[in-house]
């Protein structure tokens, strides 16, 4: 029989063959076909996937997913890093050199060994592994030095007009900010703020910019922070797809907080929230 992995993956990075995890824990059937949908202001929403029995799944972008896989994990090791001619300065430089700190750990050397042949910013895969290997160093391994490292590669990229990419240029922005605060340095955390803010006026038709900016407004007052995902999972006793979810909350905290908070939840209640959520998942 064919060896099976389980692992979490990003809604985007779901591929063809994959088989979900179903409730029951048992693999659902292969996945035949996959597409991307937009919500009305041209953002993607949400992975439509079609199993081979014709049943459809949508998973939220963003959001994370247990999948049984045929492809094993991808393996790397310090030395092929090592050997690789890069820049001073540059971001691959720079990524090795946070590699170099975690000789033995596969989370940081597999998206390293994926980014130092050549970084690429207009690449939404390599902007979200620079996205994601940031959040690890700052949320798993408590490492404020690399963490940093890793986010300077993002935060002064522009918006360009794709809101795909500019998704993860966000997420790194709102990072920075918490970090900034965390720092004492109140400025900084303001101009990463501002920038996080970014596309919140980009709409020139009048019209359209209001909807927007209620819809943006309602979503910040009435944030999904995935109750109900955590509290099922834990009534499950499921502590990998616990941890999954309790990520996506801290990523829509840092998100707020950054944002300027709202009106149900102030700035000293969403850094409660978040130094609590950093607590469990460093536990």
């Amino acid at each position: 029989m064919e060896q099976s992995y389980i692992r979490s993956v990003r809604a985007e990075k779901v591929a063809i063959g994959n088989r979900f995890i179903t409730r029951s824990g048992a693999p659902s059937l292969p996945v035949t076909k996959l597409r991307t949908v937009q919500d009305s202001f041209g953002t993607p929403a949400y992975i439509e996937a079609t199993l081979e029995s014709g049943q459809t799944a949508t998973i939220a972008c963003g959001s994370l997913i247990r999948v049984h896989t045929s492809e094993p994990p991808p393996e790397a090791t310090l030395d092929e890093l090592a050997v690789i001619p890069v820049e001073e300065g540059s971001p691959e430089a720079i990524l090795i050199g946070i590699a170099r700190e975690y000789p033995w750990d596969q989370r940081v050397l597999a998206p390293v060994a994926r980014l130092s042949r050549g970084f690429n910013a207009k690449s939404g895969s390599a902007l979200e592994d620079v996205r994601d290997l940031a959040q690890l160093l700052l949320v798993e391994l408590d490492d404020r030095v690399n963490a940093w490292r890793a986010l300077g590669i993002l935060t002064e990229l522009p918006f360009d007009g794709n809101f795909g990419r500019w998704k993860s240029i966000q997420g790194a922005l709102a990072m920075a900010a918490y970090l900034a605060e965390e720092d004492g340095d109140e400025e900084a955390a303001r101009r990463y703020s501002d920038a996080l803010r970014a596309t919140d006026h980009v709409e020139d038709d009048p019209l359209k910019s209001k909807l927007t900016a209620a819809v943006r407004q309602r979503q910040m007052d009435e944030p999904n922070l995935f109750d109900r995902e955590i509290h099922r999972a834990a009534a499950a006793r499921d502590d990998t797809l616990e941890r999954d979810w309790r990520t996506q909350r801290l990523v829509a905290l840092f998100h707020l907080r950054a944002h300027g908070g709202s009106r149900t939840l102030d700035h000293d209640e969403l850094g409660r929230m978040i130094r609590h959520e950093l607590t469990l998942l460093r536990g």
